[in-house]
């Protein structure tokens, strides 16, 4: 008896999550840099934060010796676009098993079998969102490295931007 509780409760821990995800096929409509629609439905990118729209960055465009100067730009809306620009108008699936507070699905979204929040992580145009997962961690931590999007300059990460901008 017990070793079929023992086996009911493993199973429930293992695959629930699998049994309840939803799976979303369609164009996606970018919304900002980690949200997107597919058919009225408003998908959140799992693992990642982009600077919102409103959200302004500063890069680097002119270096003299140990002088960097720097000047502002829309990073929230340089994210969105990326977004655009690498979906371009195709399929895309996103895959998700749970809910946001506001009612947004969170998933992870694939072009053909290329993870799409890994790539705007990587290419420095989203952090990883540590707060609710470490998947995108070394993707962040490659950008950074390499000077890619955000990193090349200096930026407010989203999550404390939208504290400081309420």
């Amino acid at each position: 008896m017990k070793k079929i509780i023992l086996i009911n409760i493993i199973f429930s821990l293992c695959f629930t999550p699998f049994l309840f995800s939803k799976e979303f096929n369609g164009k996606a409509r970018v919304i900002d840099g980690d949200t997107i629609k597919i058919k009225n439905v408003n998908i959140r990118l799992f693992g990642i934060d982009a600077p919102e729209i409103k959200q302004s960055c500063k890069k680097i465009y002119l270096s003299i010796y140990i002088f960097n100067f720097q000047k502002e730009y829309d990073c929230g809306k340089v994210s969105k676009k990326a977004l655009s620009k690498k979906i371009q108008n195709k399929e895309i699936k996103c895959v998700s098993s749970t809910k946001d507070r506001y009612g947004r699905y969170i998933g992870i979204c694939y072009l053909e079998d290329r993870d799409i929040n890994k790539w705007l992580v990587r290419n420095g145009y989203a952090v990883a969102y540590k707060k609710y997962s470490k998947k995108y961690v070394f993707e962040e931590k490659y950008a950074n490295e390499n000077k890619l999007g955000l990193w090349r300059g200096s930026f407010m990460r989203p999550e404390k931007w939208r504290r400081n901008s309420n």
